[in-house]
């Protein structure tokens, strides 16, 4: 890992001290790409081209998509600004307060590219920024994955400002800015390892969405469960390959052993306990990114689970309905911070502010208690500040 970050560091570095030359010359080390810096950014009639590439029926799915992303999003914000519009009293006489919730002006958006191309990604990161009402999205991805569906999906949500650069130095260039990159506040979306390490290093610099790391899933199952369904969720988790892992946490021994016959894969693991009890404790621990529940009765299950990034129940819930097309964004946290941490959602794209207002009557009833914090630590001039006020 120290060997990573070294050169991490040193990718950020360039990046920022160097621009576009660095993202020129990172990109033909490791994309074999040689590009000029005009050929950086996306061009429009691309895109266009792209459109006449990919046909009607894969626009129209993305557009399906879309809506039900979107729609799981609105009723989010909805929820968490409905309460923005009046001031509310505080238990405090003469004080009153006021939410205000404002979007990240700027959001950089990073699609990964490795083993597959993701359209799915640049819906399930850009719906919800939209939504939230940032202004400027400006998305990068890796030129060899950068195909004619990416580029679709991202202009039907709404983004043309689109970078063909990967990695780390992606991260670099979003985060400072480059001649042909303005820098943005914040960077959303998964990577490999080193996309990974750039947005950690560079947390501070720019805010960051979480630290995700190769994709998870844990079953849950008793002895009712169908053994083709789990086979088959196990051996699509592992699919998307970098480290991804797969776990099965059963009761019944039966069907741990159908599914060892079936599946061969590294990543799979399987286990035995000897209640459903034991296997939520289990679940808890690990705090999967994925959670499937595949018992007699799941929604029995539910209020023992603490730790997890989603959850899926009964049979017709596979994962790959959330991946795609359910609402909630893909976008979660693995390796066990689901214990501390949500999946990306509309409030990744807002900020809190509080406003008070205090009468005249609210502060004075009140000066003798702050002016005595102020003085238990040591502050003089916060006291003051209350005093000056008190003065006739």
């Amino acid at each position: 890992m120290k060997t990573i970050e070294k050169k991490v560091r040193e990718i950020i570095d360039r990046v920022k001290n160097q621009g576009d030359k660095a993202l020129l010359f990172y990109t033909k080390k490791y994309d074999g790409l040689l590009l000029k810096p005009a050929e950086l950014r996306v061009k429009k009639r691309e895109i266009d081209r792209a459109f006449r590439k990919v046909g009607l029926n894969f626009i129209r799915l993305i557009e399906r998509a879309k809506k039900n992303v979107e729609k799981f999003h609105l009723g989010e914000y909805r929820q968490i600004t409905k309460k923005s519009r009046q001031f509310s009293k505080t238990t405090l006489k003469g004080v009153r307060f006021l939410e205000l919730w404002r979007p990240v002006e700027k959001v950089g958006v990073y699609v990964p590219g490795g083993k597959f191309a993701y359209p799915s990604s640049v819906l399930m990161t850009i719906v919800p920024a939209k939504v939230a009402g940032v202004d400027r999205i400006a998305m990068a991805s890796p030129p060899g994955k950068l195909n004619s569906e990416v580029l679709v999906a991202a202009r039907i949500c709404g983004v043309e400002e689109i970078y063909r650069v990967g990695g780390a130095q992606a991260i670099a260039a979003l985060a400072y800015g480059t001649r042909t990159i303005p820098k943005v506040d914040k960077i959303v979306g998964p990577g490999n390892v080193y996309v990974t390490t750039a947005k950690k290093l560079l947390f501070g610099d720019v805010g960051i969405d979480m630290l995700a790391g190769p994709s998870e899933i844990l079953i849950i199952a008793d002895g009712n469960a169908n053994p083709d369904y789990i086979v088959s969720d196990l051996l699509a988790q592992v699919e998307h390959g970098g480290g991804a892992t797969a776990r099965l946490i059963t009761t019944s021994r039966k069907i741990r052993n159908i599914v060892q016959k079936k599946v061969k894969r590294k990543g799979i693991y399987l286990m035995w306990v000897g209640s459903i009890k034991e296997a939520v404790r289990l679940a808890n621990e690990f705090a999967p990114e994925h959670l499937e529940i595949l018992t007699d009765k799941p929604e029995k299950i539910l209020p023992e689970i603490k730790n997890a990034g989603e959850i899926f129940l009964g049979n017709w819930s596979p994962v790959a309905i959330g991946d795609y097309y359910a609402g909630p964004s893909h976008v979660l946290p693995t390796g066990g911070s689901a214990r501390f941490s949500s999946g990306l959602s509309v409030k990744d794209f807002l900020k809190r502010m509080v406003v008070v207002t205090c009468s005249e009557r609210g502060l004075r009833s009140s000066a003798r208690d702050i002016i005595n914090f102020a003085k238990v630590e040591g502050m003089g001039r916060h006291a003051e500040s209350i005093k000056v006020r008190l003065k006739k």
